[in-house]
């Protein structure tokens, strides 16, 4: 029976025999990497971590020299003033931190970071992945902070903010201290009006009640200056573009309401309504607040380009005293200028664009394709930055700087295209421009009539029309209900980045899906395995078959070679191992040769069109150097599980399709199990918005649905664009929703969700023109005071909450 990594939760493989005492029990270790990081927790007196974990932890990796030297470089004052913050007494720097699975692993990092000696403080959020680190430079640098991180299993790389990260932020600080001074102070003029108009002073002396005035001014300045602060510029704005918006009769009521308050308390004549203005300020300035955080939700997942760009690369410089030999020099990728030559090596992310002068490989250019399977490269032929290389040295000469590389083009062709987005009718913008302006009208007709003929309560009369009828229901029916609803989805595992999602997605009539990483899980798997008849006549089973495969393939980086690796067996070892790339490997194994690769390779024209269907074949090298097939294997990915049911379900409603870059013949082979309405392979970027742009031209309202960055330019194009949020970061901030549960069924809920707020806004909206069509008649007439304004219009804003908070149930 096999055994479990105490650590890693992986099987132990056979051969095997390594251990840690944990608890005072020995438990079993898979590699020495594992043993190496748990033995680290166990030095620390941290075994506590594998008794609150709730996910395996990682699989260890020790540092490699090469690894470390790439640390040093960030700790170079050029390539720092890029991420670090720094004052007179330390550096702060946010750290994204891959391999995050739940708080254990955050409280481990807190734990094992803050006991480096010189460390001030380390925060880790294990649903951002980032941790933030505060340190002395003269004590410890930043590559020991990440070495440190590094040992106990985890890789963690400076994250650079972006601006708008940092405005949300800030903006959201404002917010949360606009809310808490007004909220606070609203309550104590809200005590001493409820006590003035219920009679509590009564048998007040009359300057005990000017003085009540007077407190009651002074508290509620800082709610009309600082608090409403944000409505005043909305309406300077709105009226500088020469607009109306809804800050604009809001202003203006707030403005003459507490002007004329602060007039009678001043002449002591007239009434005061501080509470009203208060109570008024508060709750539009919650509808605020809840339709910026509504937009703001993009500042959690933004991109981390980092990832997608290496930080570092290895320059060749010419020896000069030596003909024809280089020096290898590391310096920070984005220093390379076009003509420089850099060395790329195996596994290695290509640092810039250029062409290959040397070497030959397969490059996986899953970050701009979004398809996994590698491509052959050879002299030549041009790389592309933050593409991988894989089983091949390569030598690259630059021909075009960071700035002006294929990745930098495609973000800025996805910027392009989501600053065009398709302009879908707004109802409460349309409606707003039309009743804010029905109301000033009013207001001023109001104003006039009953100057003429009662000049006194003329002012009176005037605002309790534009505090009545002003729209603060209706500045409420759309944030409330979006926010309600955003907070339901984010439970589902649902992010939503743009406004317009719940108001397109039920007009949807067209669902378009990239294929790997999106209807497929983009990770290889090895499907079936066919036995020759030499193998089984010389007493081979498919677990050896599988262990010798999974010996050679331990020598490959290609993608394919993955699936093979929970087959390896350490009692089985290849020696002499060559790997030839784009092709396959082959080896010495019990002095047996062996070769595992292409069928066209390895096999003659005729023979390799009998292995054509398989990925690759299993040859062992007898007599005469004559190659005999031991194994034939297919390798797929995986359509994930719930792919069936929710095209089933679309297709109900509207037309399914397959826009992907992958080869035509493997869509046609997703067609034929998914039942897609249509499926196109070999496409680019570009052919995909035209397919896209084409649909629109037919009145077709399209969702994009994928996990590539060549998949954000086609965000921009689409109605709505769907991120899965294993994919690229860069997608993810291109895209209007996010399945941050990676589950294509959140597609039906989040249809399902949209339909139910598209119909809760419709009621708000119904209700607040409702009631404005009743109070505004009877505020002309003079039937209604302020006080009873302020009433209707704080009760008609409750309705209103009340009615979206029901998009939190299920």
């Amino acid at each position: 029976m096999s055994m479990s990594c105490f650590h890693c939760q992986e099987p132990v493989p056979n051969g095997i025999s390594l251990f840690v005492n944990i608890n005072e029990k020995a438990q079993p270790m898979c590699c020495v990497g594992c043993q190496a990081v748990a033995q680290t927790i166990v030095d620390n007196g941290l075994t506590q971590y594998y008794q609150v974990r709730t996910e395996p932890a990682n699989k260890g990796q020790s540092l490699i020299p090469e690894q470390l030297q790439k640390k040093k470089l960030l700790d170079e004052e050029v390539l720092q003033s890029e991420f670090i913050y720094q004052t007179d007494q330390y550096k702060e720097a946010i750290l994204t931190v891959d391999g995050i699975s739940c708080a254990a692993c955050a409280w481990l990092i807190e734990m094992q970071i803050s006991k480096l000696a010189g460390v001030i403080d380390i925060s880790v959020n294990a649903t951002s992945q980032r941790a933030t680190v505060k340190w002395h430079d003269d004590t410890v640098i930043l590559s020991d902070i990440l070495i440190a991180i590094e040992h106990i299993g985890y890789h963690a790389l400076p994250f650079k903010a972006n601006d708008a990260e940092i405005q949300n932020k800030k903006h959201s600080k404002i917010f949360i201290k606009r809310l808490g001074i007004s909220g606070i102070l609203m309550m104590q003029v809200m005590m001493i009006a409820i006590g003035l108009y219920f009679g509590a002073f009564a048998d007040m002396a009359e300057h005990n009640k000017v003085y009540l005035r007077w407190t009651s001014f002074l508290l509620t300045l800082p709610i009309v200056s600082y608090g409403a602060f944000p409505f005043y510029t909305g309406a300077i704005n709105a009226i500088k573009a020469k607009r109306l918006s809804m800050d604009v009769p809001v202003s203006i009521a707030i403005i003459l309401a507490f002007s004329a308050s602060g007039w009678a308390t001043i002449s002591q004549q007239g009434e005061v309504y501080f509470e009203s203005v208060s109570m008024f300020t508060f709750l539009l300035l919650i509808g605020k607040f809840l339709e910026f955080r509504a937009r703001s939700r993009a500042a959690q997942v933004s991109a981390n380009l980092l990832k997608l760009m290496p930080m570092t690369a290895t320059k060749l410089i010419n020896n000069t005293q030596q003909e024809n030999a280089s020096e290898e020099q590391l310096i920070a990728a984005k220093q390379l200028v076009k003509g420089d030559s850099v060395i790329v090596k195996p596994g290695e992310v290509v640092p810039a664009d250029g062409i290959i002068i040397s070497g030959q490989s397969q490059l996986n250019e899953a970050m701009l394709s979004g398809e996994q399977r590698p491509i052959s490269k050879t002299e030549q032929d041009k790389v592309f930055a933050g593409t991988i290389n894989g089983d091949g040295n390569l030598i690259v000469k630059v021909d075009q700087p960071s700035s002006q590389s294929f990745l930098s083009q495609l973000i800025r062709l996805s910027e392009h295209s989501q600053a065009h987005k398709p302009k879908l009718a707004k109802f409460s913008d349309k409606v707003a421009q039309y009743f804010v302006a029905i109301i000033l009208v009013t207001a001023i007709g109001t104003a006039l009539y009953w100057h003429q003929h009662l000049p006194e309560e003329a002012f009176w009369i005037t605002l309790s029309v534009l505090v009545a009828t002003c729209p603060c229901a209706l500045s409420l029916a759309t944030p409330t209900a979006l926010t309600c609803a955003t907070t339901r989805l984010n439970r589902e595992g649902i992010m939503t980045k743009s406004a317009h999602v719940m108001e397109t997605m039920p007009q949807v009539n067209c669902f378009a899906f990239d294929k790997t990483g999106t209807l497929t899980t983009g990770e290889f798997s090895i499907a079936e395995v066919t036995l020759s008849d030499f193998s089984l006549s010389n007493g081979l089973n498919e677990d050896k078959v599988l262990a010798i495969a999974a010996a050679l393939e331990a020598h490959s980086e290609h993608p394919i070679a993955k699936p093979f690796t929970k087959h390896r067996d350490f009692t089985i070892n290849a020696h002499q191992v060559e790997v030839i790339s784009g092709q396959g490997v082959l080896g010495n194994i019990n002095e047996q040769t062996y070769r595992i690769g292409k069928p066209n390779w390895l096999l003659s024209e005729q023979e390799g069109h009998h292995y054509k269907e398989y990925s690759c074949v299993l040859v062992k090298v007898v007599e005469n150097n004559h190659s005999q097939v031991i194994a034939s294997f297919k390798l797929v990915d995986e359509i994930r599980d719930d792919a069936d049911k929710v095209i089933e379900q679309l297709n109900k409603s509207a037309t399914t399709m397959l826009l992907s870059g992958d080869s035509q013949i493997a869509c046609d082979k997703i067609k034929q199990t998914i039942p897609l309405h249509s499926a196109q392979g070999g496409l680019t970027a570009s052919d995909k918005m035209e397919i896209i742009q084409a649909k629109q031209a037919k009145e077709h309202l399209v969702v994009m649905t994928g996990d590539g960055v060549n998949d954000s330019p086609v965000f921009g194009a689409a109605h709505v664009s769907i991120a899965m949020g294993c994919g690229a970061d860069i997608a993810k901030s291109g895209a209007d929703v996010i399945l941050l549960n990676n589950k294509l069924t959140s597609i039906l809920t989040l249809a399902k969700v949209a339909k139910k707020t598209r119909k809760i806004i419709f009621q708000n909206y119904l209700w607040a023109f409702g009631y404005n069509a009743i109070v505004l008649p009877l505020a002309v007439c003079g039937f209604i005071t302020p006080y009873m304004a302020v009433i209707g219009m704080s009760a008609s804003s409750i309705l209103v909450i009340t009615n979206s908070l029901r998009l939190l149930k299920r």
